[in-house]
């Protein structure tokens, strides 16, 4: 029997009991480094499987890295796991139900995305188990990547250093490449102190912390004219200083998330806003300090390895819908708006250059997809962040989409978060394990596909070296914090 025949036979035996544990983080959704429980979920399987974990690695109480084999080449698959705040959100339901008013809600398909990781390291173990072993197989538990960064945390604790090449994947609404650049982002808080006064008595002893977040926010919306056009500049006022309007604000703080394609515009343009908000100190007569709270590198495509990756993509195909997964997906689509749909086949098209653009164009009114989108070596951007980017800077890295939700389903909505606990995503993470198998498998075993995958990962690397875009003193945060 093949490698790819076992593969597909190991996952589509232990469907069932891969999907229970998917359902299990789902039920439990937790946000950044304050993922216990599902992280234990998937640890304590990995151990139980045989696989030696090591727990609360990189300073991240969340984190883990469970490994099998022994010596060269390492090769590791990556795994998250947290939610996204706000998203809670009753599953197989095609209308907004939450089932924790402002809970949490797994939006962006992570219970699925580190399920399949462990999946395809437990048929990677079974194949071993009859072939023999080669090399070491390590499944990174990577927390916190929802505006967290923690696989750059864990990249900068030096847990990367020694691996040959790392795969990943994605849950989207089509079976595609994960082939473009993203953008590099810092985030960062600015607390204002002010002095608190009576409103109306004597505004004059006061000095409002609220009117600087205003006065800030006012002078970030005119830079947004005079930066690179592919930036974004995004805020949450954290703290307004009370829901007393007769009181002068006295404390008030201010989140910016900061992208641009390359690590030294979002740095310079994080430098600017930092000015910014000096200004707005100075103009209110309050104090200002800065908490720098995370940031992530832009993602770097190893071509070599995409193309293992996408090999095995075709290989496996699609999976099939029943005309009640069918029938669920329609009512999905049901929800989504024109603008939706029309982005959706934007990002689709991206990653296929122009043989992709003919393809996102006939999609008509498919909803669940039947064929694998096409690939093509781009510079396109995908208009997002990323801490697999850290990643990509240290060692080869690829990463592929699967289908999970109706096309067309933004990520960070209740739609996705209603579709991440039905057959619909349980296939789609099915297909993805079957992909990182195969893929982790072809590294550990052909030297000359790994060697072309280093070779231009290095050339690469010769020209820009990595430098960790979080500096060596600032630790994780939890959103709570």
């Amino acid at each position: 029997m093949s490698a790819h025949d076992f593969i597909d036979r190991y996952i589509d035996q232990h469907q069932a009991r891969f999907s229970a544990l998917s359902d299990a983080i789902w039920d439990v959704p937790e946000t950044r480094f304050e993922e216990t429980q599902s992280s234990a979920l998937l640890a304590d399987a990995l151990a139980q499987e045989g696989f030696e974990v090591e727990r609360g690695v990189g300073g991240l109480d969340t984190a883990f890295i469970a490994s099998i084999g022994h010596g060269q080449p390492v090769i590791a698959i990556l795994g998250e796991f947290d939610a996204l705040a706000g998203l809670s959100q009753q599953a197989g339901c095609a209308t907004p139900d939450p089932l924790v008013e402002n809970g949490n809600g797994h939006g962006c398909g992570h219970n699925l995305l580190g399920t399949a990781g462990l999946a395809a390291a437990f048929a990677i173990k079974a194949w071993w188990a009859e072939q023999g072993e080669r090399g070491t197989l390590r499944f990174y538990g990577c927390p916190g990547e929802e505006g967290g960064s923690g696989k750059t945390f864990m990249v900068r604790a030096g847990l990367f250093d020694d691996v040959d090449a790392a795969v990943t994947w994605h849950p989207e609404g089509f079976s595609g490449m994960f082939n473009l650049s993203t953008l590099a982002n810092i985030q960062a808080a600015f607390h204002f102190k002010g002095v608190a006064a009576h409103a109306a008595n004597s505004p004059h002893l006061g000095r409002s912390a609220l009117d600087a977040v205003t006065l800030m926010n006012t002078g970030a919306n005119f830079l947004r004219e005079h930066i690179v056009q592919e930036a974004r500049l995004h805020y949450a006022v954290t703290q307004t200083g009370g829901v007393s309007p007769n009181v002068v604000q006295a404390d008030a703080e201010v989140l910016y998330l900061i992208r641009a394609p390359q690590l030294d515009q979002a740095q310079d343009i994080y430098q600017r806003v930092i000015n910014i908000a000096k200004g707005a100190a100075l103009m209110t007569d309050t104090q200002m300090t800065v908490r720098f709270d995370k940031a992530c590198s832009n993602y770097v495509p190893n071509r070599a390895l995409e193309a293992v990756m996408e090999r095995n993509l075709h290989h496996f195909g699609l999976p099939h819908y029943s005309a009640q997964e069918q029938a669920f997906a329609a009512a999905i689509r049901a929800t989504l708006s024109k603008d939706d749909l029309r982005n959706a086949r934007l990002n689709a098209a991206r990653t296929g250059g122009e043989a992709g653009i003919a393809w996102a164009e006939a999609l008509g009114d498919k909803v669940l997809m039947d064929e694998v989108a096409p690939y093509a070596v781009t510079r396109e951007l995908l208009y997002g962040s990323t801490d697999v980017g850290d990643v990509s800077w240290v060692t080869p890295t690829a990463q592929c989409f699967a289908p999970c939700f109706a096309f067309g389903t933004p990520l960070h909505t209740w739609q996705l978060v209603a579709q991440g606990r039905t057959p619909i995503a349980h296939k789609g993470m099915c297909l993805a394990a079957k992909v990182l198998a195969a893929t982790a498998l072809t590294l550990l075993h052909d030297d000359a596909a790994l060697a072309r995958c280093r070779e231009e990962f290095d050339r690469v690397r010769l020209e820009q070296p990595y430098v960790c875009p979080i500096p060596a003193g600032v630790q994780p945060s939890t959103l709570a914090s």
